[in-house]
């Protein structure tokens, strides 16, 4: 018998990373019964997508207890805008109904500790999709620090970097309203801070951070001209605009596509959408989120995080150093080398002993997106966990509280000038003592 999976929110996401394995890849042994979203349009593009599901039976926004009523899924796959996540998670739990959701889990601390309740009190779990601890890289790095390669992890320096492609796409979209992503530190760091409590298997407690809005919004210095309310597609000063011009030549209209929206052009409609398009101006005067941020973060072992991102630079990857009372690790990694203006090298880890001999270390790559690691996540999630594994790697509910509470405590750090602790964020000490970070 397939395993019944029911989608909430039909997002670009969850056409791409759910939708189409499942109708591909795992189509004997799992199927889609339902869908819900708001916008009735997010359903035609899906039988376009996949004209064998035509007769997938689709809900409203309000009708998630129909659907389950009427499809009888097994799991709920939660994909639509950040907002949306917390409502259908825990209305899932509420029915011991299995939930896989996208990251971030959810968008606030209170919403966390919501999340983590029902699953408390619920025969369901939570599965949060965080696909870099899938990457070759990834792996190998929590392998080397859990053999022992460097010994008990002090302190970690992790630089994270957005081009000016797709760190500006944050800002044509709906992220760039807090209210709906919780902001960058939550919305995209969530990646970064799982990956870093993932590695070195221990809890953050306490933030402090420094951010900004230095190159979006209307006081950006690049900026044609301050006027809200312009579309890319529409407006009268691209050629006047680093930022257009740079991805899009005067012959194209569309030369790169959105790394997130990918080509949704359904038969010919650029906007497959109701009231919603992705080419909002970068300048507008509502984004009210930041653009830069740097912040420390301690660990309940004693840890220190180093760590920043920034939305707008030249090229896009990360550098990564983790030490050790026995040791160092560093990588560098270039992301969408189709669009780095430069050589780059395959990425490989460097390891320093305290005393000894540099290594370096060449992973075997893989294909696919977010460095290899979505074809091997989808497998865990549509297959069950690999066991030979020597650790865990699909995240929880608990990881999920970790990751989004360390990006509230970014912002809030931020905006409050004063360090924040996790509990501040949970307000819950039991879930600070409860499990271990997977």
């Amino acid at each position: 018998m397939k395993k019944r999976y029911a989608i909430c929110g039909v997002s670009g996401r969850a056409l791409g990373m759910f939708a189409k394995p499942i109708a591909t890849t795992y189509s004997q042994t799992c199927e889609v019964v339902g869908l819900l979203d708001r916008d009735p349009k997010r359903f035609e593009l899906y039988q376009t997508r996949f004209p064998e599901d035509s007769s997938v039976k689709t809900y409203g926004e309000l009708e998630f207890d129909r659907m389950v009523a009427e499809t009888r899924p097994d799991v709920i796959i939660v994909a639509g805008r950040d907002d949306s996540h917390a409502k259908y998670i825990i209305a899932a739990l509420e029915r011991d109904l299995d939930v896989i959701t996208e990251k971030p889990m959810v968008t606030t601390g209170e919403d966390c500790r919501k999340v983590l309740d029902a699953e408390q009190s619920s025969k369901g779990r939570v599965t949060v999709t965080f696909n870099y601890r899938y990457s070759p890289i990834h792996t190998k790095i929590k392998e080397m620090i859990k053999e022992g390669k460097i010994g008990r992890v002090t302190s970690v320096d992790l630089n994270w970097y957005l081009d000016t492609h797709h760190g500006s796409s944050y800002f044509k979209r709906w992220n760039r309203l807090r209210e709906l992503s919780g902001g960058l530190s939550i919305h995209k760091s969530t990646h970064h801070f799982d990956l870093v409590n993932w590695w070195i298997d221990q809890k953050p407690v306490e933030v402090f951070a420094y951010g900004a809005l230095n190159y979006y919004g209307p006081d950006g210095e690049l900026n044609p001209k301050k006027e809200d309310g312009r579309h890319c597609e529409t407006c009268s000063y691209t050629e006047d605009c680093s930022y257009y011009s740079r991805w899009n030549s005067r012959r194209e209209q569309i030369q790169v596509p959105d790394d997130h929206l990918g080509s949704l052009s359904g038969e010919g409609n650029k906007y497959p959408y109701t009231g919603y398009r992705p080419d909002q101006c970068i300048f507008d005067s509502e984004i009210n989120i930041e653009d830069t941020y740097a912040a420390t973060v301690k660990y309940n072992e004693g840890a220190l995080l180093s760590y920043s991102v920034n939305f707008s630079l030249p090229y896009e990857g990360y550098r990564l150093a983790i030490n050790g009372t026995r040791g160092r690790l560093e990588t560098i990694e270039y992301h969408a080398k189709g669009r780095i203006p430069f050589p780059t090298p395959i990425q490989t880890i460097d390891y320093f002993p305290l005393f000894g001999s540099k290594e370096t270390i060449h992973v075997v790559h893989r294909e696919g997106g977010h460095g290899g690691g979505d074809p091997l996540l989808l497998e865990d999630l549509f297959l069950g966990e690999d066991q030979r594994r020597p650790y865990k790697i699909l995240s929880g509910a608990l990881d999920g509280a970790f990751s989004v509470a360390t990006g509230e405590a970014v912002w809030k750090s931020v905006k409050e000038h004063r360090p924040i602790t996790i509990d501040e964020v949970l307000k819950q000490k039991k879930y600070l003592s409860s499990g271990e970070v997977s």
